[in-house]
């Protein structure tokens, strides 16, 4: 009883963090991610992938721009363009997705006034020609009067320097569609605007209408709804896909739709009417921000393309663009206008403007009514308390039934709503809880019954990747919080000048930095079955060998430490990007026994490596800078992974040490290890023999030709000058040609 009392309260307060987010009091954004998930796969399952022949595309295309000349064209091909459309193809309606918002002065006539206004200014003849020729090289005032009583709606577009545009305006916008101030007393949210880009006034002042072409861009970045009306000034604009209809139908009154009986304007904006005659009208259902979902009919190519080109040349019969609605957009490589969309990642954003004409005239727009919040918090309420009740109480089998029964219902019953009835209503909330208090139910007794493998998981959890926790978990047996003695690999890697870098960041912009490659870095560390000792500021420790037993250990330690090199390799554009300095770490690895185990005091303990082999590790990466190399390795794990080719640096006393270690610098896998980087290699070892017989000559002469044949590897500039010191203080007969470090 007490258990089940347990889990129907655990059940309730699920259901009153997901009743929360249903009612915005918060958002989750999870939860917004999945029902923008949902969203998607209902579109892609339920539209029609058919083609619109009453919309065209006239393409500006690679073919056009390669027979036509590169964009923009000068406005006297597009007059002529417009008189075929028009006169010889019978469209019903043009649509510009482009603005037009320069002046076209590829005629020359502006040089030709020049001239007539200086080298010419007494010559009669000439001023008469240039007067009979104004008109045909005034290319814009050519464009203006072949738009003109025209159905041509123009493009433009709104910005707004909150979200990254300009502050600026340029061009000319259309008359508002509704009286300044109308929704004063509404509550309306209309996208904020502070800038726009128009086309040349007497252009807008000549066509019958203009259509702003911007989009909704959601929290992740796909477009779904396209703003029907914005709101600038005081003023309110339509849509380019708006515009474009209501041409198409004679240009009818624009009116706003309300909830039935809200004279008093508590409820805001529901849709936009067309009104078209006989008391019916087109309706376009609307959100808060008076923003349309987009009725995406298939992916791209949801409607027909015809390269402008061949319009222009009438290599295209006239059935294929009369009485068609024309779009001119693009699909050049170089002018792409691209939208992540629901049905495409890189999809045309004329075709977004496509599929809003067309479910407008077919009436086929989803619509999220206002009173979907109260539907959804109502659903939740009754959905999650009575699974909350029963589930607890049923068996597991039963338990799932029930909850598949009820999830498919949900699933099942939305999906009708969206097909039949054209009602967006969200699902996340609902599968997420109902997949929630499923998961609570089942997961209280697998919790209890896994006692075990939930105390390796407290222990190692932090230290170990999860696939290797579930392998301990698995074989508790062979695992061990003991102190041992075993055969391991130990990695150690550190920030070069990280005092200066950061000395040179706030604090919170230093954070940000260590998490940036540290995460990545233990990463790799995981990737490879290492385990994490610990962070030390900006140094990571990690181990191989336990607590696990790793036949690999020092293989599997060693391609980590090479691919953390490659890893913050990669990421350096990064760092620049964001105006962080570089980083660079030096990695010290070294394999040998050491002692393994829950080490500590009674105030904390730890599981953490012990020994001399870890020690030199330790020193193994403090010295790396010293060499003008990456990673450093100790002999034992030059042994251990014999199929990798090696550099060796130098036999060395360490900090601590009395015995001399021969370090390593690891350069590849041996058969994947260039022919010159080997060569590279006998040449350097050669250097050295000589140098360890005290033969200076010989040595520097070796030397010499590696640093000609590799300038940037500064191990040969190191040991030039050790000869240059030794040459003139000799270190005597009994020198033994090894390096003490007195400093770690």
């Amino acid at each position: 009883m007490r258990q089940h009392a347990l889990l129907v309260g655990l059940g309730l307060v699920l259901v009153l963090v997901f009743l929360g987010s249903a009612a915005n009091f918060y958002k989750v954004a999870f939860v917004q991610q999945l029902d923008a998930i949902l969203y998607d796969q209902r579109l892609r399952l339920t539209m029609p992938n058919t083609v619109d022949e009453r919309i065209v595309i006239l393409d500006i295309d690679e073919k056009s721009l390669q027979e036509e000349g590169r964009w923009p064209w000068g406005r006297d091909r597009l007059a002529v363009l417009m008189d075929k459309l028009f006169d010889q193809y019978a469209v019903a309606v043009v649509g510009f997705d482009v603005v037009f918002a320069e002046k076209d002065e590829s005629s020359g006539l502006k040089t030709l006034q020049k001239l007539g206004q200086n080298q010419l200014k007494d010559s009669a003849q000439f001023r008469s020609v240039l007067e009979q020729i104004t008109p045909q090289l005034s290319y814009d005032n050519l464009f203006a009067n072949k738009i003109k009583d025209r159905n041509i709606v123009l493009g433009y577009y709104f910005s707004n320097s909150k979200t990254g545009g300009k502050a600026t305006t340029s061009g000319a916008l259309p008359e508002s569609v509704f009286p300044s101030g109308m929704f004063k007393t509404r509550p309306v949210e209309f996208i904020p605007w502070d800038g726009y880009g128009g086309n040349l006034p007497e252009l807008q002042a000549n066509a019958i209408s203009a259509g702003h072409f911007n989009p909704v861009v959601d929290f992740d970045g796909v477009v779904r709804r396209l703003p029907m009306v914005v709101e600038f000034q005081g003023g309110y604009f339509e849509s380019l896909s708006l515009a474009i209809t209501r041409v198409l139908l004679g240009f009818p009154k624009l009116r706003p739709g309300y909830a039935p009986g809200d004279n008093a304007g508590y409820v805001g904006l529901e849709s936009l009417l067309i009104d078209v005659g006989n008391n019916t009208s087109l309706d376009i259902p609307v959100d808060q921000r008076v923003s349309a979902l987009i009725p995406y009919r298939g992916g791209a190519g949801s409607f027909r393309y015809i390269s402008m080109t061949d319009v222009l040349q009438e290599r295209v019969p006239v059935t294929a663009l009369k009485n068609k609605i024309v779009l001119v957009g693009t699909s050049a490589p170089g002018l792409l206008d691209l939208r992540s969309t629901p049905v495409g990642e890189a999809y045309p954003g004329v075709e977004v403007h496509a599929n809003m004409i067309s479910g407008i005239l077919d009436q086929n727009l989803k619509h999220k009514p206002p009173y979907a919040i109260g539907a959804e918090v109502v659903l939740l309420l009754i959905a999650g308390v009575a699974l909350a009740v029963l589930l607890p109480l049923l068996s597991p089998v039963h338990a799932t039934l029930l909850s598949v029964g009820t999830l498919v219902a949900m699933l099942l019953g939305n999906l009708v709503l969206w097909y039949y009835a054209n009602l967006a209503f969200p699902l996340a909330s609902v599968v997420l809880l109902i997949l929630s208090l499923f998961m609570l139910k089942m997961s209280y007794g697998y919790f209890v019954e896994s006692r075990a493998k939930r105390q390796i998981t407290g222990l190692f959890g932090q230290y170990v990747p999860a696939e290797v926790v579930e392998e301990m978990s698995k074989h508790p047996e062979q695992v061990s919080m003991e102190g041992e003695s075993r055969d391991m690999t130990i990695l150690f890697s550190d920030v070069r000048n990280f005092t200066t870098i950061s000395e040179g960041l706030e604090a919170k912009e230093l954070a940000e930095l260590m998490h940036q490659f540290l995460t990545p870095l233990s990463r790799v560390v995981y990737k490879h079955r290492g385990t994490i000792d610990k962070y030390m500021g900006d140094c990571i420790m990690a181990f191989w060998g336990a607590p696990l037993h790793d036949p690999q250990h020092a293989r599997n330690a060693l391609v980590a430490g090479m691919e953390m090199q490659q890893q913050l390799a990669e990421m350096q554009p990064l760092f620049k990007a964001r105006g962080w300095p570089e980083i660079y770490i030096g990695v010290g690895i070294n394999t040998g026994r050491v002692s393994v185990g829950n080490m500590g005091s009674e105030v904390r303990m730890a599981y953490t490596v012990m020994g001399d082999a870890v020690n030199l590790a330790s020193r193994l990466e403090g010295i790396t800078k010293q060499y003008g190399v990456g990673i450093i390795v100790g002999e034992q794990t030059k042994v251990a992974v014999p199929d990798f080719l090696y550099r060796e640096l130098d036999q060395v006393r360490v900090k601590g040490k009395d015995k001399p270690v021969v370090i390593y610098e690891p350069l590849g896998l041996v058969g994947q290890v260039s022919r010159e980087l080997r060569d590279e290699v006998k040449l350097f070892n050669q250097a050295l023999w000589h140098y360890r017989k005290q033969e200076w000559d010989q040595a520097e002469l070796q030397l010499y030709n590696l640093q000609r044949t590799a300038p940037q590897t500064y191990l040969y500039k190191l040991y030039a000058e050790r000869v240059a010191h030794f040459r003139n203080n000799p270190p005597g007969a009994t020198w033994d040609g090894v390096f003490t470090y007195e400093s770690k």
